[in-house]
């Protein structure tokens, strides 16, 4: 079963840091897709930042300039740093890989959530 393992979420102020990883078993990394998403209780899940297999990232606009993907491949492992963080940023976190196992077609996996909150 291909479980991905997030850690990092916790309590932050407004205009702090918080920074998220998450493990992706070997089995699927190498030709993922992977990032982040976040979702506020009665709203929709949204995507906050994905970096493709060829490494390039893309940020959701309300992240872009704050928020920074990055994955470390021998640690099969991929980071949300997130700075400047705002009150709107408090969410459950989730890891979501796209394992594509051939040129077009694909599997989805996520991670349990981690809750991020901001307080002062």
């Amino acid at each position: 079963q291909v479980q991905l393992v997030e850690s990092g979420g916790g309590l932050a102020q407004p205009g702090g840091s918080l920074r998220l990883s998450c493990v992706i078993p070997e089995t699927i990394f190498g030709h993922s897709d992977m990032g982040w998403y976040r979702q506020i209780p009665g709203k929709e899940r949204e995507s906050v930042a994905v970096i493709d297999r060829s490494g390039q990232p893309t940020y959701a606009d309300l992240v872009k300039g704050r928020f920074t993907i990055s994955r470390d491949v021998a640690q099969r492992t991929v980071y949300l740093q997130m700075n400047s963080l705002k009150p709107e940023d408090a969410a459950v976190y989730f890891c979501y890989a796209a394992h594509y196992y051939n040129k077009y077609d694909r599997d989805e996996y996520w991670g349990q959530g981690t809750q991020v909150t901001i307080s002062s």
